[in-house]
């Protein structure tokens, strides 16, 4: 049903899939990696570049009604990198299949991002596939690392232009062989004055070789080296520098900035006569020579007030940072205090900088999430424990497609049970309604299928309302909307401005029934509803939501397992489908709500 099926691996072929760096030139020039002889395009899901459209930014984050989009243009485009760095890297995430370290960091905020990055302090990084099936699932690029801390490594790279072409050729069959889309480049050792022609050489042959041979292949220059070879931060875009930028996609610089380093960037910019979002300004959450932590906040608007893109560095500091308060993050086994205290935490502090940021809407169908992080205490199906499953795992390639913004204060995953996967949503708000994907779905065809999975736990004699909630524009035009409510309601409701449906009664033709429909299938207390609506022109889903009441005194918990979105012909349509004219009678909103 919603899990993707796991393929039994023996325990000699995980420890080749297992990931590991490169450490020397040796290694890299004679492929010496475990895993050299494996087709990696059977692990490693290719980047999915469909799944969304591009970016928008949202006048509130959170808000359903009412919550107006702005496209991002070349002129106000802003971009962000996430360099994950956690305590070396290489950890539970190194390994193909799992662990039991279910509490460990997973990162889930894929909307907002444009790059990610997987960072060590070994010579060539090489993301892992769990990272890489993960953010390729949500439509992002990864780029690994080659960073270079001994000098004598360079100076075997640029000791001729054959050396400089073998590197360049070995970094990039790296990328190929495991299906990851280019390069960090982070020089961070005094480069000799005769070896500086061959470092621009190596960055350009670099960047040339990615860019023609990687789908969608992206090199990164870090701000450390200037034009003198000098290792010598400067914390902005300028002369020194420039010449780097010039040969790569972008620069991310170092994260020791103040507002004057940000005008002199702008004005280096304005020189180059280029994009300012090539620019990705640092911001280090551990907040060394920057404000960083929950303060990160006025980091992100310096950056974005100026136009730059962003680079955040060890987001990780939201789990690894708990041991100070007397969490212990090291259990092998994972602790439910640790999971539950991370995910608040990383929660709160994505939800601060979001204001700053763009979310890419899911803009492919169709569209189905069982919310699953990559990590649980059990596996479920139907809602029941997966039989031979019922253990912790953590497996960041098992993850499902995530929520657009942040939940905080809205709801939170929740281990205790799920549909499918690892977790569900647990509701936190009761009092109006919230955003959990921002959208462009187009229905050029008119018919609109929704189902979703939901369970409601504790006081059920109390009425509790239960609304998966879709705003839904004409195709073509951006100012004019209507609100569907899916619920339980007795009979269809079809007004202007907010239609009302209630639950499909015929069975789906064969093929579309994402979730079982035979409810004596599910586990104890869920729900599976469907909806089919027909308009009478082409529309677009542009948010989906959700919506849930009960009464003051009702302790009822509300539990969101999987959501299913897909476009349907005329010719799969059911009797009890509603019709909605909304062209016809004219049911748009044209004002926001």
């Amino acid at each position: 049903m919603s899990q993707r099926r796991r393929k039994y691996i023996s325990p000699s072929l995980a420890a080749q899939l297992e990931a590991e760096a490169i450490k020397d030139n040796r290694q890299l020039l004679e492929f010496r990696v475990r895993s050299r002889d494996i087709d990696w395009r059977q692990y490693v899901q290719p980047l999915d570049t469909a799944v969304r459209s591009g970016a928008v930014y949202l006048d509130r984050q959170v808000d359903f009604v009412g919550s107006q989009r702005r496209p991002v243009t070349e002129a106000n485009r802003r971009e962000l990198l996430v360099c994950h760095d956690m305590m070396g890297n290489y950890l539970e995430d190194r390994h193909f299949h799992s662990s039991q370290k279910y509490d460990d960091y997973r990162f889930v905020h894929w909307s907002a991002v444009d790059y990610f990055c997987y960072f060590s302090h070994e010579y060539v990084t090489i993301p892992p596939s769990g990272w890489l099936n993960a953010a390729h699932r949500h439509g992002v690029p990864v780029v690994g690392t080659f960073i270079v801390e001994a000098a004598g490594l360079l100076e075997e790279v640029l000791a001729s232009e054959e050396s400089v072409n073998r590197t360049v050729e070995a970094l990039t069959r790296l990328c190929e062989h495991f299906g990851f889309e280019g390069w960090l480049v982070n020089v961070e050792v005094t480069v000799a004055q005769r070896n500086m022609p061959n470092l621009y050489r190596f960055v350009q042959e670099l960047t040339t070789a990615t860019e023609s041979r990687v789908s969608h292949g992206r090199v990164f220059w870090y701000d450390s080296v200037t034009e003198s070879g000098q290792l010598l931060w400067q914390n902005e875009l300028n002369s020194r520098n420039a010449e780097f930028f010039r040969r790569s996609h972008g620069t991310l610089i170092n994260y020791s900035w103040s507002e004057g380093h940000l005008e002199r960037s702008a004005e280096q910019v304005r020189k180059e006569q280029t994009a300012r979002h090539r620019v990705f300004i640092g911001l280090d959450v551990f907040g060394r020579n920057c404000k960083g932590g929950f303060q990160s906040q006025q980091s992100m608007e310096s950056i974005a007030d100026k136009g730059f893109s962003a680079g955040i560095f060890a987001p990780g500091w939201s789990f690894e940072t708990l041991n100070r308060f007397g969490y212990n993050i090291k259990n092998p086994h994972g602790e439910e205090q640790v999971n539950s205290a991370f995910l608040a935490r990383n929660e709160s502090w994505w939800a601060r900088i979001w204001p700053t940021l763009a979310t890419h809407p899911y803009s492919s169908l169709p569209f189905f999430t069982d919310f699953c992080v990559g990590s649980g205490r059990a596996s479920y199906e139907r809602g029941l424990r997966t039989p031979g499953e019922d253990h912790p795992f953590f497996n960041l390639s098992r993850q499902s497609l995530q929520p657009s913004v942040p939940l905080d204060r809205n709801a939170v995953h929740h281990f205790d049970e799920a549909f499918a996967g690892g977790c569900s949503l647990l509701v936190t708000n009761y009092e109006r309604a919230f955003r959990l994907f921002v959208t462009d779905f187009e229905l050029t065809r008119g018919v609109l299928l929704l189902g979703y999975a939901f369970k409601i736990n504790g006081d059920v004699s109390a009425a509790t309302d239960f609304d998966l909630l879709l705003r839904v524009t004409p195709l073509r035009r951006n100012d004019a909307e209507l609100y569907l409510f899916c619920g339980e309601y007795r009979g269809a409701i079809v007004a202007p401005q907010r239609c009302y449906l209630s639950p499909l009664d015929d069975v789906l033709p064969r093929g579309h029934a994402k979730l079982p429909q035979d409810t004596r299938s599910l586990g104890p207390g869920w729900q599976v509803r469907y909806y089919v609506a027909k308009f009478d022109g082409p529309v677009r889903v542009q948010d989906i939501g959700l919506k849930c009441q009960r009464p003051a005194e009702s302790k009822a918990e509300a539990q969101l397992g999987a959501v299913y979105v897909e476009s349907l012909y005329m010719e799969d349509l059911t009797d009890s489908r509603t019709d909605i004219p909304v062209y016809g009678q004219k049911m748009w909103n044209e004002q926001p709500v």
